[in-house]
């Protein structure tokens, strides 16, 4: 049986985790909250670990997913951190989206130990977590991808190795800037039909059968519509994406003006309280002008 460590328990590891375990995984888990480590073993069971470095001795995959770059580098590199204990030949899977640049840093860290790293940051949300219905973007060597193919599978439904280690986070850059802009066209759609006067229910259901369709007009119009902005990923973690978006574009001489303006929309929301609200809360922004 494989042995895996998983490291961050969040709205995303948490199920994440659970479906390895499912899988016939052997998981041992840390979380920076030790509450949220002991409701998910009563839930899926598994073992807890008292550090990350404690969680990655036995292992022979380590995945992590936490937030930040600074978090990441904690968990992997830091004093209690999973390069303390890491066994020879072992491999780290990075879900986290994170910059391309700490990916990078992470995986020479670990080649220096004989250690494999892949960047696989994932999209699909909260829902595709727990429905194990995620799309991931992988960054690293084919070998290290192809180790890593079997854990994957216990989540994911599309994955695809996209080019070397800090690749699997440019990739998720673009879906962040994919996303942002699909919502705020949402946004405008939905407050111009309410404006003009029409049902908007009526309109969206329309638009969603042809070319103005998209996965957030099939699954968040209807919740917009009803004020409920509780689905998992926050305008938090939104605006930390896009400004990782914004620093790498600058690098690359590129000018992002729709990802800049958007970027600024959610700096909005969070000042009228609404960090913790999901990112199709744009549409309350509108409503409040």
């Amino acid at each position: 049986m494989t042995n895996l460590a998983f490291i961050g328990l969040g709205t995303m590891g948490y199920p994440m985790a659970g479906h390895l375990l499912r899988a016939g995984f052997a998981v041992t888990v840390w979380n920076r909250t030790s509450l949220k480590s002991s409701q998910w073993q009563q839930e899926y069971g598994g073992e807890i670990a008292s550090s990350p470095a404690n969680a990655a001795a036995n292992a022979d995959i380590i995945l992590t997913c936490v937030g930040r770059d600074e978090d990441l580098r904690e968990v992997l590199l830091g004093d209690h951190g999973v390069i303390q204990s890491i066994k020879n030949k072992s491999l780290v899977i990075d879900h986290s989206t994170v910059s391309a640049n700490i990916s990078r840093e992470l995986a020479g860290a670990f080649s220096a130990l004989d250690c494999g790293f892949i960047d696989a940051p994932v999209s699909g949300g909260q829902q595709g977590a727990i429905n194990g219905q995620l799309s991931i973007f992988c960054g690293g060597n084919a070998d290290d991808i192809a180790k890593a193919q079997p854990v994957l599978a216990s989540y994911a439904k599309a994955q695809a190795h996209l080019g070397p280690v800090g690749h699997g986070q440019l990739a998720k850059m673009v879906n962040q800037i994919c996303v942002a802009g699909v919502i705020q066209g949402l946004a405008e759609g939905m407050r111009f039909a309410e404006l003009a006067g029409l049902d908007v229910d009526q309109v969206m259901q329309l638009v969603g059968q042809g070319a103005g369709s998209s996965w957030q007009l099939l699954n968040r119009h209807k919740t917009m519509q009803q004020d409920h902005y509780e689905h998992g990923f926050a305008v938090d973690w939104m605006r930390k994406d896009l400004d990782i978006v914004l620093a790498e574009s600058a690098q690359l001489g590129l000018n992002l003006p729709i990802t800049t303006v958007i970027n600024d929309f959610y700096r909005e929301v969070q000042v009228m309280g609404g960090g913790r609200w999901d990112t199709s809360s744009l549409l309350k922004r509108l409503q409040n002008q």
